[in-house]
């Protein structure tokens, strides 16, 4: 599960947030495999789609993460879920996505295939309401 500011995201959701306002993110995995599995890193990378094929991943100007982008996992025990926290600020309105990647450091334990089917994250940046 994916939660930004407290709210579930899912493929049809769009989250709203205020520019300047710094926007709680919360990812929650699950194993529900019979194996633990571990060590990995989880990346966020912010980007924006243009609707034509384009994305721009060039954010660093428009985006900044309080803490890091990337959690470093031990290992999640089977039929446990880990919970791991950060936090976006925004800098300019637009619409935004989140892309989530998983980065192995063992390639003979496999992650669990619904972890790579995370639901897109689609937030839009508005300017505070004065």
């Amino acid at each position: 599960d994916i939660l930004v500011d407290g709210k579930l995201c899912d493929c049809d959701i769009v989250v709203d947030c205020k520019v300047g306002d710094p926007i709680p993110l919360e990812v929650k995995l699950t194993n529900w495999s019979k194996h633990s599995v571990g060590p990995f890193a989880l990346t966020v990378t912010p980007y924006q789609d243009y609707q034509n094929g384009v994305h721009n991943y060039e954010l660093q100007d428009a985006i900044t993460f309080v803490g890091s982008n990337t959690f470093y996992i031990d290992s999640v025990k089977p039929t446990k879920d880990s919970v791991y926290f950060g936090a976006l600020l925004f800098l300019y309105t637009g619409d935004f996505y989140l892309n989530i990647k998983f980065h192995e450091d063992n390639c003979s334990r496999e992650l669990p295939l619904s972890w790579f089917c995370l639901p897109s994250v689609h937030i839009r940046a508005m300017d505070p309401v004065v």
